[in-house]
């Protein structure tokens, strides 16, 4: 059942290799607390009790509310999955309340860090020096995640209607609009890259022999060049993201905008970075207002 369940949230709802694995530890660490090997599981023989019995073993061993959350969930939705499936008739699930979890405000980078990160003065010709400058500058310019970036052909890219088309979670995808001048510098990156790079694939950017990048290759050079530039204790590829989201808001975008160019599936994840930009406001008005001081 464990294995027609991750087949399904893989090949059906297309959920990433990530989330699988993470929802076969979860049901593997559910299964083991209670001394059941996953062969001999029988849905129907599962109480609410259990459940509420393996969250205080969690919180016993310092597991965080949200890590506890996001366990819960795939619970959740291994039962839901085996109702649909006619397995069993119950729902031990539905007793249980998510543990209340405090969500951190996004980090973003500010305005002079970027600045600097992306100051060509002195960037150095050689094809790696411009791939990697221009990596930082497409997730500064586009707010897409690291796992789209990689994943980015030359097709998507339309030089003369100035945009990209970028393919999110689940294979949805999304066209981003590029200004012209961003354009210009993709396309004479990808001269730059095909003089200098042999045996090339069809991705925008590629390593040195010309195979696909790696999530943590393009992890550890935006680390490096950001922690260069900025006091942040968390400095990634995901930051960037959240900075093109603050800005776009702290200037006055609509909410709903920004959340198609993020490739939000609700509007709620993207109203979190409103509380950073009503923070932005709080600040101009306590320096700008002569009766804030």
């Amino acid at each position: 059942m464990i294995n027609e369940f991750l087949q399904y949230i893989q090949y059906e709802k297309n959920y990433s290799s990530h989330t699988v694995l993470s929802y076969h530890t979860d049901l593997i660490q559910f299964l083991s607390f209670l001394k059941i090997a996953p062969e001999n599981f029988n849905p129907d023989s599962i109480l609410a009790e259990h459940i509420r019995q393996w969250i205080l073993n969690l919180l016993e061993n310092k597991v965080s509310a949200r890590s506890i959350s996001r366990k819960i969930s795939t619970l959740k939705s291994f039962w839901k999955f085996l109702k649909i499936r006619g397995y069993t008739t119950k729902n031990p699930t539905l007793k249980i309340i998510l543990p209340k979890t405090k969500k951190p405000l996004p980090a973003f980078f500010k305005k002079t860090e970027m600045s600097i990160a992306l100051d060509e003065t002195f960037l150095p010709e050689d094809f790696e020096s411009q791939r990697d400058h221009l990596i930082i500058e497409t997730f500064y310019n586009t707010g897409m995640r690291l796992s789209e970036l990689i994943t980015i052909k030359d097709a998507d890219l339309d030089a003369v209607e100035n945009t990209l088309k970028v393919t999110g979670k689940r294979n949805k995808q999304r066209v981003i609009p590029l200004s012209k001048e961003f354009c210009v510098k993709l396309v004479d990156y990808m001269r730059l890259r095909d003089y200098s790079v042999e045996n090339t694939t069809s991705y925008l950017f590629v390593r040195n022999n010309g195979m696909k990048l790696y999530p943590k290759m393009v992890y550890n050079m935006v680390h490096s060049r950001m922690q260069e530039v900025s006091s942040l204790s968390k400095v990634s590829p995901h930051v960037l993201r959240h900075t093109f989201a603050t800005e776009l808001l702290n200037e006055g975008a609509d909410i709903n905008a920004v959340k198609e160019l993020l490739g939000h599936s609700s509007l709620a994840a993207t109203q979190v970075y409103t509380h950073t930009s009503f923070g932005e406001l709080q600040n101009i008005y306590k320096h700008a207002h002569p009766r804030a001081k």
